[in-house]
């Protein structure tokens, strides 16, 4: 179809450009210290509020950055982060996957960039793409607990905090430096090109970056019954963004506008189903034979190209700042603000069908506190409006503006080897819907305490408790029609009550020596639990309404790492989660099954090396009128190496994913059995960095 393909842009040219500049700088000075320096942790966790060492974390958090995150990123922040302990994917295709954090998604799961909330359609449905680009992430960090606590009340399964280049916050070393990177793969026959620079004089600092991706229909493991290739599996992407910022002694002030464009495919996808409609609990399809045969008619075959297209554009635009002691008794003061114009048409057969449009704004404001009787901590407010709106065929979800306000402390206190934190943040929601229907406001407060203990140098002991509430969306509340990408038809609440998470959350840690291992379990009981309730199923496409009912999640994520030289290391993994309602009522639906799994990873002078192998097991553990989900083996190979060329540090890297190229199904995914995994897939690239 013609609008697969991306049009010449100013991004395509700039990209083009860009270049030429890169070799200009090669002479320059290399700006990193060691033979693979991207791949040095960075300890300090960023999305803490109080900026906390990793060590020192209540609870887990996993960091990706460095050259580890260019060897994972993929062209979703799902798919990024799908091997994370206790994080799965929502895996819809090729164009769309969230994150999934020990068996939460949607709403619960907060998607950040730079502290600031990423406003976009992704929360409404799965086929919904995030507006992020992954390949021009510096790091990314996954929180829960105490310090998810600041970010909101309704992130209950976590926080994803996206760290990017866009918005300068120290002048750059010399007059230019920055990056560039060439990537492919075989699976989807991916061509991307990316590039950062940041330049600066005075006082002044700027930032350019980009990324263009084609991505064709990518190709599945071997068996599948309905052919090798996920029919309109495509993305293609541009992605842009221009920052400048002023920077003094005590701090600095940016901003940065970020315009993206993305189209892809929504696999499976069909017409059939389009007429039906609720008869009290029951579906309705329509009683005649020509009707159905039209409808039919519509329905686009899994191997077919002819599937609906979303084309998104996000145009966004972020302001940072931070002012270092402007008073007595205060470290810092923070300041995050963005305001974004997002809007995604769903075209079938080339014509616009549905458009989502997103007009979102969010501003956060906190203040860093110095020292008063032992205690450490942060305050701040923070306030956000979403004026959404659904137009045509699938507006299955009225127009609504959610405004939410918020004030929250985080405290800290270090007693000898002791480190104590607590967390409270309390929310006010009001939704203003379109039509007859009734507004809606609600309030909630969410608290959590905990503590880590180092036992000696080498071991910790971490608990955490947290009582949290989340409000309901509009989508779960007002819902109320066909909506064919994830085969429901689906009815809004508009009694519904908010949710109340009680969780604790403990974790074991051995991180000195040459051998490590950290253990955590957790338990999260959740009152007026929100779920999609299925009434009736007819072939497959169900009815469902929103209701709640309380649920308990249950689960264990670990990992056992041994340094056998200073060339070799092994690492086993896995994690595991159970939920299901209370009483006896039966499983949640769409919980990832567990995983186990052994990687081998080495250092030989400038080589990296990677052998992983995991099993995910078998999902028997269904909820009504969902199927079981077969297990599955994965082995995965890398490779990474660093050196200059033309005197430019660079890094070439390689790996092969499914390398037995296994037919895989993601029980997380509402299309697992139109759109299995990716099969074999050979992942290489280079870096250069000026």
């Amino acid at each position: 179809m013609s609008v697969r393909t991306c049009k010449r842009t100013p991004l395509t040219l700039a990209l083009m450009l860009a270049f030429p500049l890169a070799a200009q700088a090669q002479s320059a000075q290399d700006r990193l210290h060691s033979k693979d320096p991207d791949s040095i942790p960075t300890v300090v966790v960023s999305a803490s509020a109080l900026g906390v060492v990793s060590d020192d974390m209540i609870t887990p958090v996993n960091a990706l950055g460095g050259a580890e995150l260019v060897r994972a990123r993929e062209s979703t922040l799902g798919e990024t982060l799908a091997n994370q302990p206790g994080i799965t994917s929502s895996h819809f295709g090729a164009g769309a996957s969230r994150p999934v954090i020990r068996g939460m998604d949607g709403p619960r799961v907060k998607i950040l960039s730079d502290g600031a909330e990423v406003q976009d359609a992704s929360t409404i449905s799965p086929d919904h793409a995030i507006a992020f680009e992954p390949v021009l992430a510096e790091r990314i960090e996954v929180l829960r607990g105490p310090s998810a606590l600041a970010y909101g009340g309704g992130a209950v399964g976590g926080v994803v905090n996206i760290l990017d280049r866009k918005i300068p916050t120290e002048m750059p070393s010399k007059a230019v430096e920055g990056s560039m990177e060439l990537r492919g793969n075989s699976a989807a026959h991916e061509r991307t090109g990316a590039f950062e620079v940041t330049s600066g004089a005075g006082n002044i600092a700027v930032h350019a970056e980009g990324v263009k991706r084609d991505a064709d229909p990518y190709r599945v493991g071997s068996g599948w019954a309905e052919g090798k290739r996920v029919g309109g599996s495509f993305k293609n992407t541009e992605s842009g963004t221009v920052g400048l910022s002023w920077i003094g002694a005590h701090g600095y002030l940016g901003a940065a506008f970020t315009k993206e464009r993305t189209e892809y495919g929504i696999p499976g996808h069909g017409h059939e189903f389009e007429s039906c409609h609720p008869h009290g609990a029951q579906l309705h399809c329509g009683s005649h034979e020509e009707e159905g045969e039209e409808d039919h008619e519509h329905e686009h075959e899994h191997g077919s190209e002819e599937v609906p297209v979303v084309r998104m554009n996000s145009d966004r635009w972020d302001i940072r700042g931070e002012y270092r002691n402007p008073v007595a008794g205060i470290d810092k003061i923070r300041m995050r603000a963005s305001l974004t114009d997002y809007q995604h048409d769903e075209l079938e057969e080339g014509q616009v069908a549905t458009s989502f449009l997103n007009k979102g704004r969010d501003l956060r404001v906190e203040a860093v506190h110095a020292p008063l009787a032992g205690w450490r901590g942060v305050a701040g407010a923070q306030t956000s409006k979403r004026d959404f709106s659904a137009l045509g065929d699938e507006a299955y979800v009225p127009s609504s503006v959610t405004k939410k306000h918020a004030v929250f402390v985080t405290e800290e206190y270090k007693l000898d080897a002791w480190r104590f934190e607590a967390a409270a943040r309390h929310e006010w929601q009001d939704i203003d819907v379109a039509g007859a229907l009734r507004d809606h406001e609600s309030k909630g407060t969410s608290v959590s305490v905990g503590a880590v203990w180092k036992l000696g140098k080498d071991y910790s002991l971490r608990s955490s408790l947290s009582r949290s509430h989340r409000l309901p969306t509009a989508e779960e509340l007002y819902a109320d029609g066909v909506h064919l990408a994830t085969s429901t038809f689906e009815l809004g609440n508009q009694d519904l009550k908010k949710e109340t998470s009680n969780n604790l959350d403990l974790t074991f840690r051995k991180f000195e020596g040459d051998t490590t291992w950290s253990v955590s379990a957790f338990r999260n009981r959740v009152k007026n639990y929100i779920y999609a309730h299925t009434l009736d199923d007819v072939e497959g496409f169900q009815l469902v309404e929103y209701a709640q009912r309380d649920a308990t999640f249950t689960g264990l994520e670990g990992e056992l790492r041994h340094k056998f030289s200073p060339l070799l290391s092994a690492t086993v993994f896995g994690d595991y989660v159970r939920a299901k309602f209370d009483g006896g009522a039966g499983n949640l639906p769409r919980i990832p099954a567990h995983r186990v799994g052994v990687k081998l990873d080495g250092e030989w002078k400038r080589w990296h090396g990677l052998v992983e192998f995991y099993r995910v097991s078998r999902q028997d553990k269904v909820a009504d009128f969902e199927t079981a989900t077969p297990g599955y083996n994965m082995l995965n190979l890398g490779t990474h190496y660093t050196t200059r060329i033309g005197g430019v540090p660079a890094q070439l890297y390689a790996r092969i994913n499914n390398v037995t190229d296994e037919l895989a199904l993601s029980h997380t995914s509402f299309i697992k059995e139109v759109a299995p995994l990716t099969g074999r897939n050979l992942t290489a690239g280079l870096r250069l960095i000026f």
